[in-house]
């Protein structure tokens, strides 16, 4: 593979968030001794002048400073330094993606580092799902980088006997994201990071923008039960092509876009009216049965023989008879989408977790194909709300090849999660928006550098993870659900 260029990629927000907030109050006197003592460069004093200055409380790490709790607050002479939680802190996130996950999540966007402060990067707070266990050996131990860095993260996408042969250096490629539920910009930035490190980003079901074609070789191409954008030529010139039955975040519905968000730009594309909200229909009228599966993908390989296919389901108690049978239809690959999922468009109403939580359906499909005898010749990749690297080191040691990631890309480029995608312009945030000036906000370039950085970061905490489990290589970790334990346990 080569080299990845890490180059630090700064908030396009002039200030940071951070778990503290230090002020100096009216008692300091600007001795300059903070300045001297913090080992994070928090305080400043611009040569020439006698002021003492804050502008990076976002680095404080509070009671965990590594030298003493509140270092900077003993040793002040006339205990002028205050640390209190930042309220903006506070507000950001909620129990799966906690104020920690999106700070950290912004750090390592910016280095392409492991963060090292003292904010849990690794689960949430939500008392289930992947933040119920962890890997059970001891992480503490280093590691030396020369060994961790021959260790291989990389996954072939197609494990069939015919076919072209897809392999990508990391174990995920991005969700399906469609023209509508977000802006241009962030297709952009998605495809751009795709591309640099040779995995994928997948259209979503709002069709092809022109716009992505200097990255064709990168992105998926969705064909979703509303068939909005599908055009042969999208389909000829599509390394992958996904088939969207199901999304886990709203089984039993289609997709949704409201009106708001239909721009004329969006319109055409889809060939819909603009202003007007579009619906696709539940399931695929023409897809009853195995065999109508079968003709489906049978049509698109007409189209284009090379392509690979993957299916995207929801996780129904029947999911094992659903991967089986696709793969007996014909699929490469199996997207188990599980109902921690979030979506850029649907309204509130239709974003129900109703769907099987994604660690059991992993588990169960991943038994049942091996008992059919198939496990091996079919790639099983699952999505659904994964948001770090040990999010998709458990999916891998549950059962899957690897993964599919959405919602974590969008926090690098500075989500806040505040849930208002669907709504009227979108994101203030200029992310999931169709709105011509919000979207400005964001810099593809920019933008692609941050989720370049991400996957580093990412890549980096795989390969330590496997170094300690004393692995070589992800694929040995497949299935290893001895190595995980209850959080709970002692």
């Amino acid at each position: 593979m080569k080299n990845i260029e890490i180059k630090n990629s700064e908030s396009r927000f002039r200030s940071k968030i951070g778990k503290y907030r230090v002020t100096l109050n009216d008692k300091c006197f600007h001795c300059g001794l903070c300045v001297e003592l913090c080992p994070y460069g928090i305080f400043e004093r611009t040569e020439g002048f006698n002021f003492v200055f804050t502008p990076n409380s976002a680095l404080c790490e509070g009671p965990d400073c590594r030298e003493g709790s509140y270092y900077c607050t003993t040793k002040c002479p006339v205990e002028a330094i205050d640390i209190e939680p930042d309220p903006q802190w506070k507000t950001l996130g909620d129990f799966r993606w906690t104020p920690d996950l999106i700070i950290t999540t912004w750090e390592q966007a910016e280095t392409g580092e492991i963060p090292q402060g003292n904010l849990e990067y690794k689960i949430g707070a939500s008392g289930g799902g992947f933040d119920k266990f962890d890997f059970n050996i001891d992480t503490s131990s280093p590691a030396p980088s020369g060994e961790v860095d021959k260790i291989k993260t990389s996954i072939c996408l197609n494990r069939r006997s015919e076919g072209v042969s897809i392999e990508i250096p990391v174990p995920w490629y991005g969700a399906g994201m469609s023209f509508g539920s977000i802006s241009l910009p962030s297709m952009l930035s998605r495809a751009t990071s795709a591309k640099v490190w040779g995995t994928f980003t997948s259209t979503g079901e709002g069709g092809y923008p022109d716009e992505l074609n200097p990255y064709s070789d990168h992105v998926i191409t969705q064909i979703a039960t509303g068939l909005f954008g599908v055009r042969e030529e999208t389909i000829k010139k599509a390394r992958i092509i996904e088939f969207k039955y199901a999304q886990g975040a709203k089984p039993g519905l289609g997709g949704h876009l409201l009106g708001d968000k239909n721009t004329p730009a969006v319109a055409k594309i889809r060939g819909a009216v603009a202003w007007t909200s579009l619906f696709s229909p539940f399931p695929f009228h023409s897809v009853y049965s195995v065999e109508d599966h079968k003709k489906h993908i049978d049509w698109v390989k007409t189209i284009n023989p090379e392509a690979l296919i993957s299916v995207k389901v929801s996780t129904p108690s029947d999911v094992d008879m659903v991967a089986v049978g696709s793969y007996y239809a014909g699929a490469n690959i199996i997207n188990l989408d599980g109902g921690y999922g979030g979506t850029g468009a649907a309204p509130e109403i239709a974003k129900k977790n109703i769907a099987m939580p994604i660690e059991y359906a992993i588990t169960r499909v991943h038994r049942f194909l091996l008992e059919e005898g198939v496990r091996d010749k079919i790639v099983l990749l699952a999505s659904g709300g994964l948001r770090t690297a040990y999010d998709i080191a458990k999916s891998i040691a549950l059962g899957a090849d690897g993964v599919i990631m959405g919602t974590a890309e969008l926090v690098a480029l500075g989500c806040v999660r505040c849930g208002n995608c669907e709504s009227g312009r979108g994101c203030p945030r200029g992310i999931a928006t169709t709105d011509s000036e919000l979207k400005e906000q964001i810099d593809p370039s920019w933008g692609a550098q941050r989720i370049i950085n991400l996957y580093a970061a990412w890549q980096k905490q795989l390969k330590l993870l496997l170094y300690q489990l004393g692995m070589k290589d992800i694929k040995e970790l497949i299935g290893r659900t001895d190595l995980l334990r209850s959080i709970d346990e002692k």
